[in-house]
């Protein structure tokens, strides 16, 4: 499976940490998604039925990252994973999440991949 849809860049909002406070108060969250899925279809159709709604994504990240809370970024990602692999059109998920602020002058992030 080469084809893969990527959505880059969302900004999103939650309490995860596992310093004091951190879980206090909703703090920024920057979300990577690549996906494997077979796109032979829709690519001869043009048809949204036929892929995989980015919209859809961005919508299981933000409810993810806004309404679990958990420690590590490994353990947040990994619940990304496994809620987009539901969708049964994607083969394997690769997340990026980064924390900014969380370090003076760096930002931390996490990559995981993961497959049906």
């Amino acid at each position: 499976m080469t084809d893969r849809i990527a959505i880059r860049g969302m900004r999103v909002f939650g309490r995860h940490g596992a310093n004091p406070g951190e879980q206090d108060v909703p703090q920024p969250f920057d979300v990577d998604v690549e996906l494997e899925v077979d796109l032979e279809r829709s690519i001869h159709t043009d048809a949204l039925d036929d892929t995989l709604d980015y919209r859809k994504v961005q919508q299981i990240v933000a409810d993810v990252v806004g309404t679990g809370r958990f420690m590590l970024l490994e353990r947040l990602a990994q619940e990304i994973a496994r809620v987009i692999l539901q969708e049964h059109r994607v083969h394997a998920v690769t997340i990026t999440i980064a924390k900014p602020g969380l370090l003076a002058g760096a930002t931390p992030s996490v990559t995981l991949r993961r497959t049906r």
